[in-house]
């Protein structure tokens, strides 16, 4: 915890610095010290969950020794799958108002052939002005919610029609059932590297190999981020090309994705290092040039198939 208490204090310049910058240009209302009794609050729920992985890993290894990382990746990923089933009905959503977006949401879902897809809408505007839409849940707790700043007139009926349409994507490819998998794929050779680091201190059985462990995990985490954000590029880069084949409307596509820039604050292209290391989207040029070449290849037909 004493750990945890000294990141958190390094980090408390640079978390109030992005916030005067986010509140300067309008994209957060957040007070700087609810930022930092915030930051305070989810520090110790990290705390409380770092004690309970470390209770499993530490009482799995005192009952089968170094063998431990098969007993607990599956109780890890189990926690992981019942966080994701949970977690929508850990928010505050209501239901969409606007008759007009609710006939479009219809119509998206059925070209789609999604099924019907609950799509919530949560009030963030009083914390922030960023634009954003998510999916979440699984099986019955599926879910897409849409942020009330994407409604509140600085984006056509055109743009928030595509933005449905990227999330209705996620949905048809089950992206969120793929991360659990993914996050498997990770966490089973991970925990086996662990567990072969810390036996020069006696194995996960015993405290003195936790900060070796901990250590281990940080940087396994460090290496495995490129590749995770190439996976999730991919998973993002795979919906809005469905939101196309959808929507058949490019034109709304490009004209949302240039909004973003000033409404966000995103760099259109960003340098290599930042690409690989930090963005988990494919970067704003990307995205329309996607827009562009489908464009150009399905021209002729993208008119008659428009939704109105």
């Amino acid at each position: 915890m004493l750990g945890f208490g000294l990141l958190w204090l390094a980090g408390i310049p640079i978390t109030l610095v992005s916030l005067w910058w986010d509140r300067r240009h309008g994209l957060a209302q957040e007070s700087y010290w609810h930022a930092v009794l915030g930051g305070w609050l989810v520090l110790g729920v990290e705390f409380v969950f770092l004690c309970v992985a470390l209770g499993i890993v530490m009482g799995a290894a005192r009952l089968v020794g170094n063998w431990w990382w098969l007993l607990a990746t599956p109780v890890f990923v189990g926690l992981v799958a019942l966080f994701a089933f949970i977690s929508p009905y850990l928010e505050s959503t209501h239901r969409i108002e606007d008759p007009a977006l609710a006939a479009t949401v219809a119509q998206l879902e059925r070209r789609a052939q999604v099924g019907h897809v609950p799509v919530r809408i949560q009030n963030v505007s009083d914390q922030t002005s960023a634009p954003n839409a998510v999916t979440e849940g699984l099986g019955p707790s599926r879910r897409v919610v849409i942020w009330d700043t994407l409604l509140d007139g600085r984006f056509s009926p055109g743009e928030v029609k595509v933005v449905v349409a990227h999330e209705l994507g996620h949905v048809k490819r089950d992206h969120v059932l793929k991360s659990i998998g993914w996050y498997a794929l990770f966490a089973f050779p991970g925990a086996y590297i662990i567990s072969r680091v810390t036996r020069r201190r006696g194995g996960m059985g015993e405290p003195a190999a936790v900060p070796l462990a901990l250590l281990t995990l940080v940087g396994l985490e460090l290496l495995a981020l490129p590749v995770q954000n190439a996976i999730t590029r991919h998973m993002e880069a795979e919906a809005d090309w469905l939101a196309l084949q959808t929507t058949r409307d490019p034109k709304d596509g490009i004209r949302l994705f240039k909004t973003f820039v000033p409404t966000t604050l995103s760099d259109p292209n960003p340098p290599t290092w930042e690409y690989l290391l930090a963005e988990d989207h494919p970067t704003i040029d990307q995205r329309i040039a996607m827009m562009q070449a489908w464009r150009q290849r399905y021209a002729a037909s993208a008119s008659a198939a428009q939704l109105p």
